[in-house]
């Protein structure tokens, strides 16, 4: 195993102002993101602010304060939220994100026992990485609809096309282009520059900033369960889960540690999957180790974990700012769009890299039929099942290649 005595070396002084000053920039890092997927689900901020200083925690709880990782709103999710909250409710919704978060808990204790072999072989790349690819481009047509405008009443389609591409090109231009702290924060900077278009265009709707306190208890939603929605949204856990294993390996070439084997795979899985289930608790959206943290522990080299226990206690703080929840609602709907149409496409990409670094030739015949139905079945619409027990989109795509895997012979490479 690598020696991790070299890491102490490359690490800032620990002081408490330094470690106070570089959470709070950690939590800046994620707050573009984070906040954006309760914007786009209908979730409130706010409790996602909330959940996510809550999941973070509960994840240092159970890995004893050893990985250097934030944990926020999942962008895998958004779209099956979306369409369990018009197909079942928000409640509901949030009682299958539990179930969700539960499949982890599974899965770390089948690590536990068994390793990770037996998951690589349940889920392959060419399982995994169509139903990332879904999950982006089932996404599509709401990231169009809202960068034209069809979504906000009192905005016109050209004033919607001049939002939506300038915050588009100020995001793509952050992220390409940006040096240090801005490249990380690329969708902050899009919302932002967006938001001062729009305040100038005098198309901002200020009434919900107007209606709010200062400071308020955020709208916790308790879930409730149904089902049909658990078992709709239970295959969704399957690609963020096998990313997650991405994630550790990512943030241990950084820190040259090895987290698969201490704190241990099975415990980072418990941890991320307990958050989750305490995300949904709260009627927040589900948790993830996000990227954009990991970057920037990348370029600050502050490894201390206790860095990210800060920035989850602001942002428990945050969320009892009810001015902030509001002002955020405020951000016109082409701003959120123009930002989208590059996220969810960047989501397919993850897949798409995630099938080619695999190496698997995709014209086998059994490769094939897999990936085919996989992106058909999740895109197209496929519907199996009536009335309360459809499965649809990215649960059925999951389905569908995880079954098609399992029954058919291996490809002749």
């Amino acid at each position: 195993m690598t020696d991790t005595t070299t890491v102490a070396t490359d690490e800032p002084s620990s002081s408490w102002p330094c470690t106070l000053a570089t959470g709070a920039q950690m939590l800046f890092v994620a707050f573009g993101a984070l906040v954006l997927v309760p914007l786009l689900t209908g979730l409130d901020p706010s409790v996602a602010l909330f959940t996510a200083g809550a999941g973070t925690l509960v994840f240092h709880a159970v890995t004893r304060q050893s990985v250097p990782v934030f944990l926020a709103s999942s962008f895998a999710f958004i779209a099956p939220i979306q369409s369990s909250v018009a197909s079942f409710g928000v409640s509901e919704t949030l009682g299958g994100l539990m179930a969700a978060g539960l499949v982890y808990v599974v899965m770390s204790q089948f690590v536990r026992l068994k390793g990770s072999d037996w998951l690589h072989r349940l889920l392959p790349a060419v399982v995994v990485g169509p139903v990332i690819m879904v999950i982006g481009l089932a996404l599509a047509p709401v990231a169009v609809s809202m960068a034209s405008g069809e979504t906000s009443e009192h905005i016109n389609y050209g004033q919607a096309i001049i939002l939506s591409m300038v915050s588009l090109l100020v995001t793509l231009v952050l992220a390409v282009f940006g040096r240090g702290l801005l490249r990380l924060v690329p969708i902050m900077g899009g919302i932002v520059t967006g938001y001062l278009l729009a305040l100038a265009m005098g198309v901002v709707d200020f009434s919900p900033l107007h209606k709010a306190g200062w400071l308020e208890l955020p709208n916790f939603t308790a879930p409730t369960f149904h089902w049909a929605a658990i078992l709709f949204m239970i295959p969704v856990a399957i690609a963020p889960a096998v990313e997650h294993i991405g994630d550790m390996v990512a943030i241990g070439s950084v820190t040259r540690k090895n987290y698969l084997d201490k704190p241990g795979l099975h415990r980072t899985l418990l941890g991320d999957g307990l958050a989750t289930s305490a995300a949904a608790l709260f009627g927040g959206p589900p948790n993830t180790t996000y990227s954009e943290v990991t970057g920037a522990v990348t370029l600050t080299r502050a490894f201390n974990p206790s860095i990210m226990v800060v920035a989850a206690c602001f942002a428990i703080l945050l969320a009892f700012v009810a001015k902030l929840g509001a002002l955020l609602q405020t951000i016109p709907g082409p701003v959120m769009g123009g930002i989208m149409t590059l996220l969810f496409g960047s989501i397919a990409v993850v897949g798409m890299n995630t099938l080619v670094r695999a190496g698997h030739s995709l014209t086998a015949p059994r490769n094939l039929v897999v990936v085919s139905l996989i992106l058909v079945f999740g895109i197209g619409g496929m519907q199996i099942g009536g009335g309360q027990f459809v499965l649809q989109g990215v649960s059925l795509a999951a389905l569908v290649g995880i079954v098609l895997n399992w029954v058919l012979p291996p490809a002749d490479e």
